[in-house]
């Protein structure tokens, strides 16, 4: 029998909840108690109502997300957020959050797996940020639009571009989620095209005057790698089941 509390300080040691600096409204690690046992697991990217009842109706006790409950901080329990809580209360389902810690996980994190779906040649730290590294940066040598190809194929859909550096890509940033507004600290740190998952405006007309190409390719599409993965560790550790539940936004 594999227990939560097992999984829990598993996920604890390995992602180093406790080490890594994060947005306030995080809150990583284990965000709402479930039962005992797990024997089947959900991964997401969001822990929204939607996801809260695909998860439920799937029978799981633990839910994996990277963007957890409390982003919009505190918040009387009504509505959405007081039906989240009862479904997964009255269904013994647990919540466990990883944010930053899983997008900076050297192994299974974001940049990482999709640093490998590109091919991205010995990748390094990346983007400094409160004493982290946010992301990876490594060497390629193809074309913008061969690039562009492979990351399509990376996230499963299409891309949106600022083809503000060269066409011959030769070094690539990687930071995913929402870090476009940060391409002046790419652009700072020698390479030619910066990829992440989504910007403000006003980012697409500075890569333009940075010279650097900007590939937004989908905040919630660039962070479904990690809890996927995450998931797979967990069943070849433990022997859970486990099952993606997809809950796209289209950002």
């Amino acid at each position: 029998m594999t227990t939560l509390s097992e999984i829990r300080v598993f996920l604890d040691r390995e992602l180093k909840i406790a080490e890594i600096p994060d947005y306030p409204m995080a809150l990583n690690g284990l965000q709402l108690e479930g039962g005992g046992e797990v024997k089947r697991v959900a991964a997401a990217v969001d822990a929204s109502l939607p996801v809260f009842e695909k998860a439920i109706a799937h029978e799981v006790q633990l839910l994996l997300v990277h963007h957890g409950m409390f982003w919009q901080g505190t918040q009387p329990m009504t509505g959405a957020l007081y039906k989240k809580l009862k479904l997964a209360m009255d269904a013994g389902m647990a919540v466990y959050s990883a944010h930053i810690p899983l997008d900076v996980h050297p192994e299974w994190g974001n940049n990482t797996q999709l640093a490998r779906a590109l091919g991205v040649s010995d990748p390094r730290p990346f983007m400094s940020w409160k004493g982290i590294s946010l992301g990876l940066q490594g060497e390629v040598e193809m074309t913008r639009d061969n690039l562009l190809q492979r990351v399509e194929l990376a996230v499963g859909g299409a891309v949106h571009v600022c083809p503000g550096g060269p066409e011959l890509v030769k070094r690539v940033g990687i930071v995913t989620g929402g870090a476009g507004s940060q391409i002046a600290d790419a652009a700072a740190e020698g390479v030619d095209t910066f990829i992440t998952g989504e910007g403000p405006h006003w980012s697409y007309p500075l890569a333009e005057e940075l010279e650097i190409n900007l590939i937004y390719a989908g905040h919630y599409a660039t962070e479904t790698f990690g809890v996927k993965v995450l998931a797979q560790v967990l069943q070849e550790r433990f022997g859970v089941e486990w099952l993606f539940v997809d809950h796209p936004t289209g950002l």
